[in-house]
């Protein structure tokens, strides 16, 4: 049978791992190798994905990948996974004092010029980021959800400016599967730190050695931090450190990041083996009294064969042995092996495979696994059940369970969005605006008293005021949204909604994870673009932020209200209503289209941890409240402003650069006339209907400004209810705001963002028309 067809709580053994490539590597890096355990936890509520346990710790699975994987059903799992009862207390080593296990290859030190260079390597969602800024004093922003780290970060160690420690994108082993893993191996194999750091979370050790193991590996001086010791500890687990380091031949420090514990010592002992050149004592992990003495064959006799080439291309002869025995394409390019040495490589595998009886891959991947239970079971006392697993087991039955998810996740976000758009949000932007207001009468003030050119004086006052001052105000709206999001993905909830929600998304191309920016673009489009960057897969971002636009955001709603009032009176709720469900089907149809050309493909599978809750942290959600109100007003408030001018500059001045009082005989006027032909099929042939939709860009909300000034409060006079359905429907597609247009720019190039305000603006017009024909052929005016 296969994986898919077991139930909850039913075990099985691993019989086989079909698939190819880098998505099978991934699978057995990840610990799903023939002869491993595994028990099913849990369902979505959808059925799909889901929840695994192996080798101790939890992962998702969709159940596409899981019918590849053959399993034989077990009534009960013989490895408990159990290590070492107790262990004795005995003192850490100091510096250099490794002797007995550990020496120096080369008693004279670096020159003190030397810059130490190292890679913070580790799994995702470890406390990498977190080890970061208390190594550097940085402030990064961190989360309990898997890959919050996309890109590589430097920064210095306190009091040792002659260093640089980079913070790479969680990487589970080094067969890279996603972007961020190739940027995470590319940079620790081309760029060559003097060190790594390699953090390795406790609590779930088995699955995080897997990557100390191939760090190892690459011969690069190296010491392993042991994270969240204070959740093993708090759970009455210990681990012999002292043992661990004589078995993996570096030194193993034990830390909490998030309390600064122990932080100190790793420091020296990093700036100590870097400085020496430490390099790791041990890279051979095969038991030869077991099993695996057919791949430890087949790694010694690869690495006689490779040595030179492995040498003459940079790399690490047993790294590369490995790589090329599991057949990794780009290390074997490096290589440059010459064609008879390839089919002596091929030879050699094959008769491991033979001798071994599983596929090479999977070989390499058991030899690793076996070492590592080895390791867990001499040096790891096993923490009881876990205060954080428990009681996320507890709010899962509630936040993921069958019946209760989707109405407990719809009633989160309807809260949220109430408090932020109704209640705090709402009082906030009222306070921003009051404010806003009376400077600018303050300021109007001073201009006509000092009886300034009434040009500068409509520049500042009708141009920067206005304009600026009404994007200005959704600051306190995106900060109170960003609370809220910040306090989801720091508590876990997040990577619980995307498991969720994987199942529907996946229908239109894309994962679980891009439910959350989707969610947010109902509110505004900025930080709906911005919270993209949580996204793993490249595809699935762009896709995303495509999308969120057609999620009718709040900046809409005057518009509606508006033509509401003035052509429907009674018919609001429908109306509204029916407008967001437009603009969802809408995305659903685009995001159908986009899958079948620009993002060809399927979403990235959706293998990801469901990480613990905890506690959302004071310093991690004002710093990110921080980084979003300084990225609003530093990159997006430039191009509001500019943009402002311009708006003003053509309201107020005609083709001779004279100042008018009658906007109608205003360059934007004349620029409107030109639009004129392209409404008039959608009814909506008047300048002024042009020129607001035109001052929309800008912000949505000064549509109505536009139109209440051109119209003096006669639009029902001049336009049907056809045309003012026409004008909604267009409304609701249309470009999204500069500001929007800016964060798109921003995270996607210049290209993505003006093709989005032509493809939305055409859409946009498309539906308007077919809303005009379908009134006209229905006889409706």
């Amino acid at each position: 049978m296969t994986l898919k067809e077991l139930g909850i709580g039913q075990s099985a053994m691993i019989c086989k791992v079909g698939g190819e490539g880098a998505l099978r590597q991934h699978f057995l890096d990840m610990g799903m190798i023939p002869g491993a355990e595994i028990t099913v936890v849990k369902f979505a509520p959808m059925g799909d994905p889901m929840e695994l346990q192996i080798h101790g710790y939890e992962l998702t699975l969709r159940l596409a990948e899981a019918d590849q994987i053959e399993v034989e059903p077990i009534r009960k799992r013989s490895r408990s996974h159990e290590g070492r009862q107790n262990i004795k207390a005995s003192e850490h080593p100091g510096l250099g004092e490794e002797g007995k296990y550990h020496s120096k290859e080369d008693e004279n030190p670096l020159p003190k010029e030397t810059r130490l260079t190292y890679a913070l390597v580790g799994n995702q969602n470890c406390g990498k980021t977190t080890l970061f800024n208390q190594l550097t004093g940085a402030n990064q922003h961190v989360g309990n959800f898997p890959g919050v780290t996309v890109d590589r970060k430097d920064g210095s160690i306190k009091g040792y400016p002659n260093t640089q420690v980079t913070d790479l994108p969680g990487i589970y082993s080094m067969s890279p599967y996603s972007s961020e893993e190739i940027v995470s191996r590319n940079f620790v194999l081309n760029e060559k730190p003097k060190a790594i750091i390699n953090i390795v979370d406790a609590t779930n050790i088995e699955r995080n050695l897997y990557l100390t193991m191939q760090l190892l590996e690459m011969d690069i001086p190296m010491v392993v931090a042991l994270n969240m010791m204070d959740e093993v500890l708090g759970n009455q687990g210990s681990i012999d450190v002292n043992q661990m380091e004589a078995m993996l031949g570096v030194p193993v420090i034990p830390i909490s990041a998030a309390k600064n514990e122990g932080v100190g010592e790793l420091v020296k002992h990093a700036v100590h083996i870097a400085r020496y050149q430490e390099h790791p004592l041990r890279q051979d992990f095969c038991d030869m009294n077991d099993h695996n003495g057919a791949v430890h064959r087949c790694i010694h006799a690869v690495s006689h064969l490779i040595e030179d080439h492995a040498e003459k291309s940079g790399l690490p002869v047993r790294f590369a042995a490995t790589k090329a025995i599991e057949g990794d394409p780009l290390i074997l390019k490096q290589l440059q092996l010459e064609q008879n040495e390839l089919e002596m490589l091929e030879h050699i595998v094959v008769q491991m495979e033979k001798e071994r009886g599983l596929d090479r891959s999977a070989a390499i991947a058991d030899m690793r696994f076996d070492f590592i239970e080895r390791l867990c079971e001499q040096t790891v006392v096993k923490p009881k059940e876990s205060k954080e697993r428990v009681r996320s087991e507890k709010i899962d039955r509630i936040l993921t369970g069958k019946y209760t998810a989707i109405p407990c996740f719809i009633g989160i976000m309807v809260l949220v969005f109430y408090l932020t758009f109704n209640v705090i949000g709402a009082w906030m932007q009222s306070v921003l605006e009051y404010g806003i207001d009376q400077l600018s009468a303050v300021v109007d003030t001073a201009l006509l008293n000092l009886d300034v050119n009434p040009a500068i004086h409509s520049l500042v006052i009708d141009g920067i005021f206005t304009g600026v001052g009404s994007v200005l105000s959704f600051l306190p709206i995106i900060v109170t949204l960003f609370f809220f999001l910040s306090l989801m993905e720091d508590s876990g909830y997040i990577a619980r909604v995307a498991f969720v929600m994987d199942k529907l998304l996946r229908k239109i191309g894309l994962s679980g994870r891009s439910i959350v920016p989707m969610l947010i673009g109902f509110g505004c489009t900025v930080p709906a673009v911005m919270a993209t960057r949580t996204l793993t897969s490249e595809r699935d971002r762009k896709m995303t932020i495509l999308l969120t636009p057609f999620m009718s955001c709040t900046a809409k709603l005057p518009i509606y209200s508006f033509f509401v009032s003035a052509f429907f009176p009674k018919k609001g709720g429908l109306i509204m209503s029916g407008l967001y469900v437009l603009g969802i089907l809408t995305g659903i149809l685009i995001a159908f289209l986009y899958k079948g050309t620009l993002f060809r493909g399927e979403p990235v599978p959706f293998v990801m941890e469901l990480p613990n809750y905890r506690m959302p942290g004071a310093k991690n959600v004002a710093q990110l409240l921080w980084e979003k109100a300084k990225d609003f007003l530093q990159k997006a408030f430039s191009v509001i402003l500019i943009a402002t001018i311009v708006v003003w500059f053509l309201q107020s001045f005609d083709l001779h650069l004279n100042m008018v009082e009658d906007s109608a005989k205003s360059i934007l006027a004349a620029v409107s006339g030109f639009l004129v032909p392209i409404f008039r099929p959608l009814g909506l042939g008047d300048w002024r209907i042009c020129t607001s939709l035109i001052s929309g860009f800008m912000a949505k909300e000064s549509v109505v400004s536009t139109l209440e000034v051109l119209f003096g409060g006669g639009i029902a006079s001049v336009l049907s209810p056809l045309a003012a359905a026409s004008l909604l429907v267009f409304s609701l597609l249309y470009t999204p705001c500069v500001a929007a247009i800016a964060s798109v720019k921003r995270e996607l190039g210049g290209k993505w963002a003006v093709g989005l305000v032509v493809w939305q603006c055409f859409i946009a017009w498309v539906a308007a028309f077919l809303v005009q024909g379908i009134g006209v052929m229905f006889g409706i005016v």
